[in-house]
């Protein structure tokens, strides 16, 4: 968002559904083409549920459930570890340090010196420098999947609730006392799980159900409205805005890394995946890398896209 202040958010926000196929950012004119150039697996990870880049040192961080595929089960064996832009592992357990518990971490966003990381029901704020920590409770909350921060307001979204929160200031690593949490919405059939923030000062949103009742695609207006850019594409998780507009998608139940755009929809890029989660874009030159965890598979896919 441009600033915080500009957004007047209310539980009883309505929701506005806006045209169909409505693009947040350039006309489907100025769409650019783009295609697979490579795609390479890494494996050896335990249930990767997200992968952030950091791009001041150059490297992924990605959380791991670390134990069986039980996402809302409080074991204590979640992790999040630094890989290189190839796959590798290069630390294992870099977060949580030593004293600290995750238990099954999922979305993760960088920013600066700070990783954000939601736990179930709690969400963290990390310092990547002294790796020191801060736990947050959500009350109300019963699935945090993802985080998105933006003017020093931090989204969290739980889909299991269908419900949006956000947390002021979201840098709450050394404040005194605790941020405020306040519901943004709740019962909206949109059932919240990736989060990006657009450039146009809107938090675009991607919904996860169940199987048979697909989730579209939405955005949180500047005035706290909710408008629908498209109806039941899938189980959708990770979300990215590209520069020209349209958006990285992944789906669930097409296992499928997707494009769409007001014009063209829903354009597969890469399929194969059993559970393609919450994933992160690296820019290169003369394309992207995407970074794909597949949380049922336990690996990572390294899809280059080219224009």
């Amino acid at each position: 968002m441009k600033r915080a202040t500009a957004i007047v958010l209310a539980l009883s926000a309505s929701v506005a559904l806006g045209p169909l196929g409505v693009s947040p950012g350039a006309s489907a004119q100025e769409t650019k083409a783009l295609r697979v150039a490579s795609e390479q697996t890494a494996t050896g990870f335990a249930f990767p549920e997200s992968v952030a880049y950091d791009p001041r040192a150059k490297v992924l961080y990605v959380s791991q459930f670390g134990s069986e595929l039980k996402p809302a089960e409080k074991d204590g064996k979640g992790r999040i570890s630094k890989v290189s832009l190839e796959g590798k592992v290069l630390e294992e357990r870099f977060l949580p340090a030593a004293g600290e518990i995750l238990n099954k971490p999922k979305g993760i966003w960088v920013q600066g010196n700070r990783l954000w990381v939601t736990d179930i029901d709690v969400v963290w704020v990390f310092d990547l420098t002294t790796r020191r920590g801060r736990k947050l409770e959500l009350p109300g909350v019963k699935f945090a999947n993802d985080p998105t921060v933006t003017s020093n307001v931090l989204f969290i979204s739980d889909n299991r609730a269908d419900q949006l929160v956000r947390v002021e200031p979201a840098d709450f690593l050394e404040m005194k006392g605790d941020p405020k949490v306040t519901l943004v919405f709740s019962g909206k059939s949109i059932n919240p799980n990736g989060l990006y923030p657009a450039r146009d000062g809107s938090i675009l949103i991607v919904g996860f159900m169940s199987p048979d009742q697909a989730r579209g695609i939405y955005a949180l207006t500047a005035g706290g409205e909710i408008k629908t850019l498209a109806r039941d594409l899938g189980r959708l998780d990770g979300l990215y805005e590209m520069d020209d507009g349209t958006l990285l998608a992944t789906d669930w139940n097409s296992g499928s890394l997707f494009r769409w755009s007001a014009k063209t929809g829903m354009e597969k890029l890469a399929s194969g995946f059993k559970g393609p989660a919450d994933f992160c874009v690296v820019p290169e030159s003369g394309g992207l890398l995407v970074v794909v965890p597949d949380l049922v598979k336990s690996e990572l896919r390294l899809v280059r896209l080219a224009r």
